[in-house]
């Protein structure tokens, strides 16, 4: 009997062991912080600052859509931490955004935006003004007149274009990253210039390479979250414009340590575009679809981490505290606005 009960506990131990070493370790959590950013803004003076329609304005829908965002990710993923970088109506500098971003160490950085096109340039004509020249030399010399036309130009909204477009930092080429800060620079033109933003030179090299550590590393994250919103996007039926890279003119995904996308969430200039961009259902879909690719990409994410990949796998790298500073004390100084160039 004592020799049937040590084997039955022998037994016992020996499968304990066993399911202790094939027992998978818990994965750790691959997204903790994301930072949901509403393009734009009201300018202290009471004027919009974003993109116009015929009757709304990029900047409230920016702020209404990032609202519907947040609730949803809220919602479906509990667990994550969620950072607003322009909670009210009024704008939030793009400086102060990146900053925020940086300093709650965001894994995930998405600004939310509304597209444009610019007016088609036409002409029509006026009429005819008679114009004086002359013909010949000295004795031969005749004066003539001529009918010249007179044209009216003037500009007719474009409102054809449509459909959604996910912007990522092309952090691949240097020289691209040095014209880009150069386009990012209209702070040089300021008032109090050394007051607001201290010794930055966004021209010098030291600059450059800089931000270019600090952006490159998350360029294949930040296109793979960009690839899938839009492929949300054309499940339910909008016109994808797909993701693209751009150099030049989008400061908060250059100076997020972070991986960065900016969703253009469709042209506030298509009269029917812009009826869906306000609408509470339009706004509640383009949440849903953004929603939708990050709980994708947190599953990419953790079957990366499963399978060793320590490129994506591993979880999100933390910049240190020094690094951080030294950008900060670089690039960012003291200020209280910065506003976009228009786009």
């Amino acid at each position: 009997m004592i020799k049937k009960t040590l084997v039955l506990v022998g037994f016992i131990a020996f499968a304990a062991l066993l399911i202790s070493f094939t027992k998978e370790k818990p994965r750790q959590q691959v997204l903790k912080t994301i930072v949901i950013d509403a393009g734009h803004g009201i300018m202290p003076n009471g004027g919009y600052n974003g993109a116009k329609g015929s009757y709304s304005y990029e900047d409230e829908i920016s702020l209404a859509v990032s609202k519907k965002l947040i609730a949803l990710i809220q919602s479906e993923l509990p667990e994550v931490k969620i950072v607003e970088t322009r909670p009210t109506k009024y704008i939030t500098s793009l400086r102060d955004r990146a900053d925020m971003a940086n300093q709650n160490r965001g894994e995930l950085f998405v600004s939310i935006h509304v597209n444009a096109m610019p007016p088609i340039q036409k002409r029509t004509l006026a009429g005819y003004k008679n114009e004086v020249y002359y013909t010949g030399k000295g004795k031969n010399r005749k004066r003539k007149t001529r009918k010249v036309p007179q044209y009216r130009h003037y500009e007719v909204p474009n409102t054809s274009v449509r459909g959604t477009q996910t912007y990522i930092w092309g952090a691949h080429k240097a020289e691209d990253k040095e014209v880009a800060i150069r386009e990012n620079a209209p702070m040089l033109a300021e008032e109090n210039y050394q007051q607001k933003y201290g010794t930055i030179d966004p021209n010098s090299p030291e600059f450059v390479a800089l931000s270019l550590v600090k952006t490159k590393q998350f360029t294949q994250r930040s296109a793979t979250l960009a690839s899938l919103v839009e492929t949300e996007f054309s499940k339910v039926g909008r016109v994808s414009g797909g993701a693209r890279q751009r150099q030049v003119g989008i400061w908060v995904l250059q100076a997020t340590a972070m991986p960065s996308i900016l969703v253009e969430t469709g042209f506030i200039t298509n009269p029917q575009e812009e009826t869906y961009l306000n609408s509470e259902a339009g706004q509640q879909e383009i949440a849903y679809c953004i929603t939708a690719a990050v709980k994708k990409y947190i599953v990419h994410l953790e079957k990366k981490q499963g399978t060793g990949d320590k490129a994506m796998a591993s979880p999100i790298p933390v910049l240190p505290e020094a690094f951080l500073e030294a950008f900060n004390d670089h690039g960012h100084g003291q200020h209280k606005e910065h506003v976009a160039p228009a786009r």
